[in-house]
C-alpha cells in the first residue's frame, strides 16, 4: 500500500513494523486534516497484510494529540436522531482496537480528549515521565464522545474514571500507570514500544492475530456503548450552556500552545467565565 500520501503523518514500514509518526504542528490538534487522514490510515493498516504490528507516536515532544478540534463540535449538526451505526471517528478508534494485529501508542507529552480517546483503543500505551493525560469534555459542556466513557470504565473502573472524566484535571504519567491507563512509564518509551514490536512480528502471525482476538472477547457490548455515548454527544450540542463553554475555550486560548500546556487550569477559567 501507498503511505506516502499523508500531510500530517509519516509511515515507515520495516521488518513487519508500521511505524506512524503525527506531525500537524503547532500542537497535533484533531482538526480537518488531521482528522480525515489518521481515520483513511487506520483502514489501511488494517487491511495491510505487510503489517504485523503498529506503533503511533508524535514528532511533536510537547503534544500526542491534544484533541479533537473545538471548532469543529460547534459546528456539528444538533437534535441529531439516536445513532444507530459507528461515526467515523468510533469507526477509526475501533479500526485501531480490533485490527487483526496489535497496536501500540507513545506517548510523551500532552494528550487529551480525541487524541486520548484514540490512544484508548490501542491495544498498548508506553509513556515517557514527561506525558500528561486529560479528558476536558465535560468543563466544555459535553463528553468525551469518542470512545473515552466506553475504554476508561473498562480500564481504570468505575471510579477512577469518573475522576478523570467529572474532574477534568491533568492526571500525571505516574498516575496514570498506577491506575493501569498506560502499560508502563519508561524514559525513552519509543525505544521499548519498537523494541517490543520488532519482537512480536517476528512470531508466528496466525499465534498473533488468535491470541488478541482471544483477549478482545473479554472486551463485551463495545460497539452497543459507543452508540449509546455517541447519543449522549450529540445530545448536548443544542445546549446554551455547552456552547458557551466551548466559545469560552476557545476565547480563553484553548488551542494555542500557551493554553493546552495549562489545560487543567484553563478549564476552571473557563466555567468561572460562564457563570458571570
Amino acid at each position: 500500500m501507498d503511505y506516502g500520501t499523508f500531510e500530517t503523518l509519516r509511515v515507515e514500514l520495516q521488518d513487519g513494523v508500521a511505524s506512524v509518526i503525527i506531525d500537524n504542528p503547532p500542537i497535533n490538534l484533531f482538526d480537518l486534516k488531521l482528522y480525515p487522514e489518521l481515520s483513511r490510515l487506520s483502514s489501511q493498516l488494517r487491511d495491510d497484510d505487510n503489517v504485523r504490528v503498529v506503533v503511533v507516536e508524535s514528532a511533536n515532544p510537547e503534544f500526542f494529540i491534544a484533541h479533537f478540534d473545538v471548532s469543529l463540535i460547534l459546528h456539528l449538526p444538533t437534535h441529531r436522531p439516536a445513532p444507530t451505526e459507528l461515526n467515523e471517528f468510533h469507526q477509526m478508534c475501533e479500526n485501531f482496537r480490533t485490527m487483526p494485529k496489535p497496536t501500540i501508542s507513545v506517548i510523551d507529552g500532552r494528550v487529551g480528549g480525541g487524541g486520548s480517546e484514540l490512544t484508548l483503543s490501542m491495544d498498548m500505551r508506553f509513556a515517557s515521565p514527561n506525558a500528561v493525560f486529560s479528558q476536558p469534555e465535560v468543563a466544555l459542556g459535553i463528553i468525551p464522545g469518542g470512545s473515552g466513557t466506553v475504554r476508561l470504565s473498562r480500564l481504570l473502573g468505575r471510579s477512577r474514571a469518573m475522576e478523570v472524566i467529572l474532574g477534568c484535571e491533568d492526571i500525571d504519567a505516574q498516575t496514570a500507570h498506577e491506575w493501569g491507563w498506560v502499560n508502563r512509564v519508561v524514559d525513552n518509551p519509543s525505544a521499548h514500544a519498537h523494541a517490543l514490536a520488532r519482537r512480536i512480528a517476528t512470531f508466528p502471525v496466525e499465534a498473533v492475530q488468535a491470541a488478541k482476538r482471544s483477549i478482545l472477547r473479554s472486551d463485551d457490548h463495545v460497539v452497543e456503548d459507543l452508540l449509546a455515548e455517541a447519543g449522549e454527544f450529540n445530545g448536548l450540542l443544542h445546549l446554551d450552556a455547552s456552547r458557551k463553554a466551548m466559545k469560552n475555550f476557545l476565547a480563553r486560548g484553548g488551542q494555542t500552545r500557551e493554553g493546552e500546556l495549562r489545560l487543567g487550569a484553563l478549564v476552571n477559567e473557563i466555567n468561572d467565565s460562564a457563570s458571570d
